[in-house]
């Protein structure tokens, strides 16, 4: 009898027991590439106050990425490439790393340039845009 009533309190022990797991957050996701509508110039600007992010919610597509307590947060980054014949966006994240004191993003960026011409349909302005979790400062290297 005492084997029976240890066996039905293990079961109802056990299936009591939490089955989901707490993800961690990861440091950074991707949120858009895109290969063309970008700016004229190449630049990397990094977006960390609430009236500064919410100026990227004025984006259709990044409007539903981003929710009001990611302008909170998170900063963000935006890797503009330039103008470009590429036809397809060639800077790269490598790696994103979190210091004690800053977040450190590692770009790799083999984009060619060309001179603006804006009459001409073969130049491409592509860019990306990084959500990083987390306030602290952030260098691109």
């Amino acid at each position: 009898m005492k084997k029976v009533i240890l066996l039905v309190a293990l079961v109802f022990l056990y299936s009591c027991s939490s089955t989901t797991s707490i993800g961690k957050k990861s440091l950074y996701d991707v949120l858009l590439i895109k290969n063309d509508d970008g700016a004229n110039i190449k630049f990397f600007e990094i977006l960390t106050e609430p009236k500064e992010i919410k100026m990227l919610l004025g984006d259709p597509e990044l409007s539903k990425l981003i929710s009001e307590e990611d302008t909170k947060k998170s900063s963000f980054v935006i890797l503009n490439a330039g103008p470009t014949r590429e036809n397809h966006n060639k800077i790269k994240i490598e790696k994103v790393i979190e210091t004690p004191t800053q977040i450190e993003v590692y770009i790799t960026d083999t984009q060619k340039n060309t001179p603006v011409e804006l009459s001409d349909d073969n130049t491409f302005h592509p860019y990306t845009v990084l959500k990083i979790n987390s306030k602290k400062p952030i260098v691109i290297k």
